[in-house]
């Protein structure tokens, strides 16, 4: 590989053609469907808490290959975190896809800072960030249905 863009490419694409955690959860504590009308994104999450921590998460659904493999990189993130530690990494991810985030700060991230670059394309914000605003949606426990051209999702 001849860049770090590269190796982030290759990253993206490992986990589109095999995502993490795609699975349903028979035993679930929330279930939150979120869409993405323009690009054609759509999951379904599972998220069983045990007490205040995720105690595990799947998702099921279809989409780009930024849409897939970040709700598979977020699923990982996640699982075995508590509540607030997700809302903490929702909200810096946030602000990094969004540009919002000092490169030091991005790094801090470990693998979700593969993301970085998607806040050159404005269009590919809502692909990154769908499955995050799906589990925000899960967190709050109030939707059940979550969509990109919705105001409330952002």
């Amino acid at each position: 590989m001849s860049s770090l863009g590269d190796l982030y490419q290759e990253v993206i694409l490992d986990h589109n053609r095999s995502p993490r955690n795609f699975r349903r959860l028979d035993i679930s504590s929330r279930k939150v469907e979120g869409r993405n009308p323009l690009c054609g994104d759509h999951l379904t999450l599972y998220v069983r808490f045990k007490d205040d921590v995720i105690d595990d998460i799947g998702f099921q659904g279809s989409g780009c290959a930024i849409s897939t493999a970040s709700a598979s990189l977020m699923t990982d993130a996640v699982k075995g975190e508590t509540i607030e530690k997700a809302k903490l990494l929702f909200s810096r991810f946030h602000d990094m896809v969004t540009g919002k985030m000092s490169a030091v700060d991005v790094e801090m991230l470990g693998k979700l800072s593969i993301f970085s670059g998607v806040c050159e394309f404005p269009v590919r914000v809502k692909c990154a960030t769908l499955a995050w605003h799906t589990l925000q949606a899960a967190l709050q426990s109030d939707q059940d249905v979550v969509s990109t051209e919705e105001s409330a999702v952002f």
